[in-house]
């Protein structure tokens, strides 16, 4: 351990109780000088060197890197520095600065004070100056807290430890609370580790069930010294609104609900391909499910009732073939108030902008949000929990959850979004940034942090960062029996702290862990400019699955960015658009979307999968179909029901909008690869054409298990995202009767996507392994572009069932047929799932081999049995 004594003299300001009953999160002891660089353009590379992009590498004049311990450095051109207590010359190189010898002892010192780089003149005034971004710095000094015990707070009968990293800061105290809203009984201060960078306190009792924050005196660039009030990182619960973190022994009898312990997840997946996916938001479940007590609704606790509504068309899925559910963000989120939010009444006109409004004032008190606004990763949400202010409730609710759903025979996945936080600096909401400023956030080459995500970026190609991702979805595993992970934006973390985070979740579970992530190549890491991204490009042999985009876009038309006119032009597969191009990343799709599988195109000639394009870049680029989710909604732009609102004539009639709804599904469900699925898709989820309705509250993201009622036309969506294409929207949402769905077309679909599972789940055959299987056992017939016709050879297969599986998708508004001599006598009917559907009566393999597909039908016929 360190030796306090350096900082117990002018430079740490003593903390006391009323620094943890404040008000105000944090106290500044040393505000900064205005006459200060606002750029960080130089960064560390290592320990020892140093380099700052553009400046002259071997100057004439002195580099030299000045440090405050109270932040009371300025630099102001043509004078020498003041308030620095160090001035350290660094060593020119060609292509870096370096720290010189006997400084490098002194580097942890230098880390926790104000530093300036400064370029000065032979007499030492200011020629330019610029502040640092140290992580690399950081990284390289503490390499040991990689490997270290696990921060947070830990009780245990001989006592409980609190651990944080925090290499920068000055000095740090714990506060502890005796409940969630109750002064602080006792200020302890923390220990330094020099080889870590963690501070520790050792208190002598069990603290179960106690609240505790962190008090961190650390300089923050652009405000200065500072001693801010914040929660733990690792907080594995907290109190109403985040406001104190929770210790909490999750070994503790008193959070395992009956049945807990020993209980295991449903055995109905054992590779990638065997998934079927339902994404759905805690609070859509049962937010307006009439069937489940008042006080339950939109909360975790829906879930263990097993007779409701909801868990009534779950067990119905599950029993169909429906593997997963993968609940929306469900760790703590920063935009919902936990303890007094409200749901406003919304009416107005089916195209009026009446609702939106009234939503737009109420939006931030509101009850819902979508929660890809992360606060603590390790922590259940509150808003969920039947009592916000208890901390222990929501470990307790959450676990009845998954336990309810492990019963109905469902795998719980969990979206995570390690890619960004909510807020960053000396904002209410950051959590990390309080605690080691500049180092949890990705920076740009002025030191800004990034925001290509949305919110401020994170760095898990620093150590910590990379960590804290491992560590937290470790923990869900072990704690919670998360089944599966699907992680937003994941192409921004690196390809290998992904492999981490699948070794990690493997060995807690002790099973693969399934994890899935988009893999979109965008923003300031784009086309590998830091790292190896976990992007389509470089998923390949990697095991981990990918968000395709190829079929998705290829089914609906366009893509998620259109705006205005080209929502209604750029048509897909489903709603009209016959080209070859389309056609063939349908195709494609169903074979897995791999990049080295040779397919019959629609032209009929044969193309490997990456010679084929999507936007200028190979459309095939999985290496084995469990590399590939195959979908064509979830949560993000508009629903498949309001994008074929979009593209469809106006006058087409709901029957005919719930046989291509089918089909667009059905496409999902017959692709090799993960089958993904958004809640409500099965009864044509409607969000009355809100293309982002991550804040829209519960009127735009309703869900009626009961089939009773559709929300097309229930408003224009909020102005936000959608107002630009209230020219387009607003004629739509007028003739909301003319398009809305009955009951009766509500009913017949999620019949026959119940089928479609069944067929799913039936053979081997839409469960294949390997790209050398699909190669082997998949081909298309030729049928030009207008409709697919794919035929699974199921021979050796075990668990095929037959020997032949044909599969037919037509989306063309008549009947299509095909004479295909090689399928004469082959005994072909449709599969036992599908006898009964009285839409696919025309549906026939004849004894001469034609084949007839009734229009805008999904078919498939087996036979014979194996």
């Amino acid at each position: 351990m360190l030796s306090m004594a350096w900082l117990l003299g002018a430079h740490a300001a003593p903390a006391d109780l009323a620094d943890c009953n404040a008000a105000a999160p944090h106290r500044l002891l040393q505000a900064e000088g205005s006459a200060l660089p606002a750029q960080a353009r130089a960064l560390w590379r290592s320990a020892t060197q140093l380099q700052w992009p553009g400046a002259p590498a071997q100057s004439q004049y002195p580099y030299r890197l000045h440090a405050s311990a109270t932040g009371s450095l300025q630099a102001t051109p043509g004078q020498p520095v003041a308030g620095s207590d160090a001035a350290v010359p660094l060593d020119a190189a060609d292509d870096h600065l370096a720290l010189p010898a006997q400084a490098q002892p002194r580097l942890p010192e230098l880390l926790r004070q104000q530093l300036l780089l400064v370029r000065e003149d032979a007499a030492g005034r200011v020629l330019e100056a610029t502040r640092l971004q140290t992580a690399a710095a950081l990284d390289a000094l503490y390499a040991a807290a990689a490997d270290a015990p696990e921060p947070g707070a830990w009780p245990g009968p001989g006592g409980t430890r609190y651990r944080l990293w925090a290499p920068t800061a000055q000095a740090v105290h714990l506060c502890l609370y005796p409940g969630p809203e109750a002064p602080a009984a006792e200020l302890l201060p923390a220990t330094p580790h020099a080889a870590t960078g963690f501070w520790q306190v050792d208190a002598t009792h069990n603290h179960h069930g106690r609240y505790f924050t962190w008090l961190v005196q650390v300089h923050a660039p652009g405000t200065g010294l500072v001693l801010n009030r914040v929660t733990d990182p690792y907080s594995v619960s907290l109190s109403a609104n985040s406001q104190r973190s929770l210790v909490a022994d999750l070994d503790h009898p008193a959070l395992a609900p009956r049945g807990w312990r020993g209980h295991a997840s449903p055995a109905t997946v054992r590779h990638n391909t065997d998934m079927a996916v339902y994404e759905l938001h805690v609070r859509d479940f049962s937010r307006d499910d009439a069937s489940v007590p008042a006080a339950l609704r939109g909360r975790y606790a829906a879930f263990t009732q097993a007779h409701s509504a909801g868990m009534r068309h779950l067990r119905g899925l599950a029993r169909a073939g429906l593997t997963d559910v993968h609940l929306l963000p469900v760790f703590d989120l920063a935009s919902i108030p936990e303890r007094s939010c409200s749901t406003p009444a919304l009416r107005g006109a089916p195209d009026g902008a009446e609702q939106q409004a009234a939503l737009e004032k109420a939006k931030a008190q509101d009850c819902f949000n979508w929660g890809y606004d992360p606060l603590h990763y390790n922590a259940p949400e509150g808003s969920y929990a039947s009592d916000a202010q208890d901390g222990l409730a929501r470990i307790r609710e959450f676990r009845q959850m998954v336990l309810a759903l492990h019963r109905a025979g469902l795998r719980v996945g969990m979206d995570v979004v390690y890619n960004h936080t909510s807020a960053s600096g000396q904002q209410p909401h950051s959590v990390l940034d309080r605690i080691v400023p500049g180092y949890y956030h990705r920076l740009d080459e002025q030191g800004v942090v990034a925001n290509s995500t949305c919110c401020a970026n994170t760095a898990t190609e620093h150590r910590m960062m990379g960590r804290l991702m491992v560590d937290s979805v470790r923990h869900w595993v072990r704690h919670y029996r998360i089944d599966s992970f699907r992680f937003d934006l994941m192409g921004h973390q690196p390809l290998a702290t992904m492999l981490q985070v699948q070794r990690a979740a493997d060995a807690a579970a002790g099973r693969h862990v399934p994890l899935l992530g988009e893999g979109w190549n965008f923003g300031e890491v784009a086309d590998g400019r830091r790292f190896v991204q976990a992007s389509q490009a470089h998923l390949a042999g990697s095991g981990i699955a990918s968000f395709s985009d190829r079929a998705r876009d290829a089914l609906r038309g366009g893509g998620p960015g259109d705006q205005g006119a080209d929502l209604v032009q750029r048509k897909g597969w489903l709603s009209g658009n016959t080209s070859a191009e389309a056609a063939d990343l349908v195709r494609l799709g169903l074979a897995g979307t791999l990049a080295g599988v040779r397919i019959a195109t629609a032209s009929g000639g044969l193309q490997r999968g990456d010679a084929l394009r999507y936007n200028g870049q190979p459309a095939g680029y999985a290496a084995a179909p469990g590399e590939v989710v195959n979908y064509v909604e979830n949560h993000d732009n508009h629903t498949l029901f309001d994008s074929l609102a979009l593209k469809l004539p106006p006058t087409t009639p709901p029957a005919e909008r719930a046989r291509l709804q089918l089909l667009g599904l059905a496409s999902v469900a017959f692709s090799q690869g993960v089958a993904y699925f958004h809640a409500g898709g099965e009864l044509m989820r409607s969000k009355s054409l809100d293309r982002n309705s991550y804040d829209s509250g519960d009127h735009f993201n309703r869900l009626d298990w009961t089939g009773r009622t559709h929300h097309f036309g229930t408003g224009l969506p909020p102005a936000g995202d959608n107002q630009r294409d209230w020219a387009q929207l607003q004629p739509l949402l007028a003739r909301g009767t003319s398009i809305r769905p009955s009951p009766r077309e509500l009913a017949w679909l999620h019949a026959n996507v119940l089928a479609l599972l069944r067929v799913r789940a039936s053979s081997a055959l839409f469960h294949l392994r390997s790209a050398a299987q699909v190669q082997q056992r998949l081909a298309f017939h030729p049928t030009g572009p207008g409709w697919v016709l794919m035929q699974l050879d199921g021979r050796a297969l075990p668990g095929a069932r037959w020997a032949r599986v044909l599969v037919a998708l037509n989306p063309q508004p008549q009947a299509r047929s095909i004479a295909l001599p090689a399928l004469a006598g082959a005994g072909l009917r449709l599969h036992p799932a599908l006898a009964r559907q009285a839409h696919l009566r025309g549906a026939r393999v004849g004894p001469q081999g034609r084949v007839s597909v009734p229009a805008q039908s999904a078919v498939v016929w087996v036979g014979p049995h194996l």
